[in-house]
């Protein structure tokens, strides 16, 4: 590896950590968002949708983008979506310009994760590429975590302006009308957005060739692929997780204020902020057990847990709802990489053109909190939120119907303790030594 691919990886980490900062911050905003616009629910529930419907929209052709422009212009120009997104909400704060504005935001959003993926791979080196992977999974559930406690400091620090100490407070104070607080954030984001625009301008990236299975395929390939049956359902599990994950997110802030009387600007954006650091603690975990039981189980197991769970969080009292919101995230966190797992290793050919189908599911995320919002703007949030059983109970049926060509590798209780040993002999050898390990895994 040059020594300036080891920087490269780093700056992919870097554009993880800003796009799940950027992207799982609206549930602790859509309460601030209903109360200060004077919307309703089901007029709040178009604010996900506005940015999740980028996914549906731009997954595909952001993958042919990337193929004949290569990964640099497409990463300035999904910086610049999103910077002008957030610019513009953060100038002209009203509801039609903040869908606008989490339209743009998403379409820079998708672009990025096209990109980066791939550039992982190269920059890190391919048989690093599972463990970078993870890593990246990790800081892109630390970004989810950091962003709702961000908030939380900037409004409550810029509703009493006598607070609004330090530069970064006092610049952001004559920039914010005092009835919107939480406006500051988009500020945050212009800035950080671009910052990141002209980080990826300076830097200079490796070339490389996409692997067979980066590559989104021509048109006739994503049709062959949408007549198969197996290809149908499973875009159905992708739009049901995503629908779930942010339906959860997305609301559990503004059902915790209305039923409980938490206090949507501390208590429920720390709530959504402890939903995305489980998520990102059951992912190590789920590692281990994927390593132990067939992914199905463990999916089956996962989603049991999710159901009972979300049975507490909708009719349990007030610290009980609080914590099963909370434990939801440990409980969602295996499902997409299971998923997505078994739907690859389903098909013979096309892996590219399925990943871009299967991506394109991710606009689940815009019409299940859609349906949250305008069910309960009709027979209320809490019964509202009970579509979200029904995607849960289609991804505990993956368990039971899933049938993969390729079964993920598990060890054998005999095989366990051997395999610890070598893990930790591989800890203790030299760093030279680890390259041979990690391509034998």
């Amino acid at each position: 590896m040059n020594q300036r691919r080891p920087w490269i990886v780093l700056l992919v980490f870097l554009i993880f950590f800003v796009i799940s900062f950027l992207t799982n911050i609206l549930g602790p905003l859509i309460p601030d968002i209903i109360s200060g616009f004077h919307i309703t629910l089901g007029m709040a529930g178009f604010l996900p949708f506005a940015f999740f419907v980028a996914y549906g929209v731009m997954s595909i052709p952001a993958g042919m983008l990337l193929e004949r422009f290569r990964e640099k212009p497409v990463m300035i120009a999904a910086f610049a979506s999103a910077f002008a997104g957030s610019l513009l909400f953060a100038t002209t704060p009203t509801y039609p310009i903040a869908l606008l504005s989490l339209f743009l935001i998403g379409i820079g959003m998708t672009m990025l994760q096209v990109a980066i993926n791939p550039l992982l791979r190269v920059a890190g080196g391919e048989e690093h590429f599972a463990a970078n992977s993870v890593a990246a999974q990790l800081v892109f559930g630390a970004g989810s975590f950091v962003s709702p406690f961000v908030y939380s400091y900037l409004v409550t620090h810029l509703q009493d302006r006598q607070l609004a100490s330090g530069p970064i407070l006092a610049t952001l104070a004559p920039l914010v009308p005092r009835a919107f607080p939480w406006v500051s954030l988009y500020w945050v984001f212009a800035a950080i957005t671009l910052l990141m625009a002209i980080l990826a301008t300076a830097v200079r990236l490796p070339r490389y060739e996409l692997a067979e299975g980066e590559k989104i395929g021509p048109w006739p390939a994503h049709r062959e692929l949408l007549r198969r049956p197996v290809v149908r359902l499973y875009f159905l599990a992708i739009f049901c997780y995503v629908g779930l994950e942010q339906g959860i997110a997305n609301w559990s802030s503004k059902f915790l204020a209305t039923y409980h009387g938490f206090d949507p600007q501390t208590d429920g954006a720390h709530a959504v902020a402890l939903f995305w650091g489980l998520m990102t603690v059951g992912c190590v975990a789920g590692l281990v057990l994927l390593k132990l039981f067939d992914s199905r189980k463990v999916l089956i197991g996962f989603a049991a847990a999710a159901i009972l769970a979300l049975t507490t969080a909708l009719l349990g009292g007030a610290s009980l709802s609080y914590a099963s919101f909370i434990a939801l995230g440990f409980f969602l966190s295996v499902m997409w990489s299971v998923i997505f797992a078994l739907a690859l290793n389903s098909v013979e050919r096309h892996h590219g053109s399925l990943s871009g189908i299967l991506c394109t599911a991710i606009v689940g995320g815009a019409f299940v909190s859609l349906a949250v919002g305008w069910l309960g703007e009709r027979v209320g949030l809490r019964a509202g939120m009970l579509v979200l059983y029904v995607a849960l109970a289609y991804i505990l049926s993956i368990g039971f119907w899933a049938r993969p060509l390729v079964n993920n590798a598990t060890l054998s209780v005999r095989d366990l303790v051997p395999a610890m040993r070598e893990a930790f002999a591989h800890l203790r050898r030299p760093r030279a030594s680890a390259t041979a390990l990690e391509v034998r895994e």
